[in-house]
């Protein structure tokens, strides 16, 4: 089967009856993905199926540690034996390392999975933190916000995220300068 297609058979599954926005959040994502293909090169593909792949761990059919990319890495592994790339990614999206600090789990996560190439986590990144929940394209800053706002500022998620501000805006900084590289050299002379 397809790699994009069993990605998105997958997540839609998992997420489409019991989570209506994290599934389009992450069409979202996905569809973001697809946007940045051209700086990705042979890795797009395996990308766009992360994209679509990173929230699965909010599944109520995947919760284990309430930590949604450890919950839905574990599960591509074990159950799907997913590409370890793709696991990797969904272990380690969206600076995972510094949320699972906050919840104790930090040690576990960089013991059970290591971190993927960094422009592919830095390419994913992009994608999450660019799209809304209702799966709408925005910005890092207004993403940040809206988190903080939607779990509240003294939350897990709202810590983290707030640690994890200048990271976000760093990797969105470098997937930009790469996107508008490769328009340059597009452009005829």
């Amino acid at each position: 089967m397809d790699l994009i297609v069993w990605a998105h058979d997958l997540a839609d599954s998992l997420l489409a009856e019991p989570l209506p926005r994290r599934w389009v959040h992450s069409c979202g994502v996905q569809e973001r993905a697809r946007s940045i293909a051209p700086i990705l090169g042979d890795d797009a593909r395996l990308l766009e199926a992360a994209a679509v792949l990173h929230d699965i761990g909010y599944s109520p059919r995947l919760v284990d540690t309430g930590f949604h990319p450890l919950d839905g890495a574990r599960f591509l592994r074990s159950v799907e034996h997913a590409d370890e790339r793709i696991v990797r990614l969904v272990a380690h999206h969206s600076c995972a390392l510094l949320e699972a600090d906050e919840r104790g789990l930090r040690d576990e996560l960089a013991a059970e999975f290591e971190l993927e190439e960094p422009h592919l986590v830095d390419a994913l990144l992009f994608c999450d933190m660019t799209t809304t929940p209702d799966g709408a394209p925005t910005n890092p800053t207004d993403r940040v916000a809206e988190i903080v706002g939607r779990y509240g500022p003294d939350s897990v998620v709202g810590r983290f995220i707030r640690r994890a501000e200048p990271e976000i805006q760093a990797a969105s900084d470098r997937v930009q300068r790469r996107l508008a590289a490769t328009v340059g050299a597009d452009q005829p002379m």
